[in-house]
């Protein structure tokens, strides 16, 4: 009928549209979809709440986002940007050296 004709064209249209490039801030993007950001707590777990393995990204890290890393944008999770913002534990932090070293595998 007309109605399922009319959605079916919407739906190919937005289809298009989904799968098309778009430049965001000067970077092409092969598609405008996005992943975006989650809050995770996958950081090892320690028994001292202050031991810096709670707050390191790891290799469930790496291959999380490597796993969704062909389908477009991946804003990344919530991540701390100091000791004293700490929200909850096993999230990742990026306020110190061995933070940024720890993210190199997730972002390259």
């Amino acid at each position: 009928d007309e109605t399922t004709k009319r959605n079916t064209s919407a739906l190919t249209m937005a289809d298009e549209r989904l799968f098309s490039t778009i430049t965001i801030g000067g970077q092409e993007l092969k598609n405008r979809m996005v992943l975006a950001p989650m809050t995770r707590a996958r950081c090892d777990e320690t028994e001292d709440p202050y031991d810096i393995k709670n707050s390191l990204p790891n290799a469930l890290m790496v291959q999380y986002y490597a796993q969704r890393a062909s389908a477009g944008l991946i804003i990344t999770e919530g991540t701390q940007i100091s000791e004293l913002a700490r929200g909850w534990m096993c999230a990742p932090n990026i306020d110190k050296p061995e933070h940024v070293e720890a993210w190199k595998p997730v972002t390259e």
